[in-house]
């Protein structure tokens, strides 16, 4: 059966609004590292407010694409250290056990 895009495009919506209410910045403020996840942040903010600005003109595609990279945005900052997220649950691909 063949994925419903509405329910999908919604679901990463959610998704990606509560990963960056959880995602707080981890570097010390001033470095260079802090700029990279500030700047990593607003993307994702950027693709949030994109992918909703879609969803409610009815492009199903381009908002789950922008929610997808809004969180792939997060996603990549949490795995190399930019963020410091929750381990446990769905929200990022990072664990405690590395």
């Amino acid at each position: 059966m063949a994925a419903d895009i509405e329910e999908k495009t919604d679901r990463y919506g959610r998704l990606l609004a509560e990963a960056l209410e959880e995602a707080s910045i981890a570097p010390p403020e001033g470095t260079p590292m802090a700029a990279a996840a500030a700047d990593c942040r607003e993307m994702a903010e950027s693709y949030l407010s994109d992918g909703t600005h879609f969803r409610e003109n009815g492009d199903l595609v381009n908002a789950l694409a922008s929610f997808s990279y809004g969180h792939a945005w997060l996603d990549a900052g949490a795995r190399v250290g930019l963020f410091d997220v929750p381990t446990e649950g769905h929200l990022f691909t990072v664990d405690d056990s590395t």
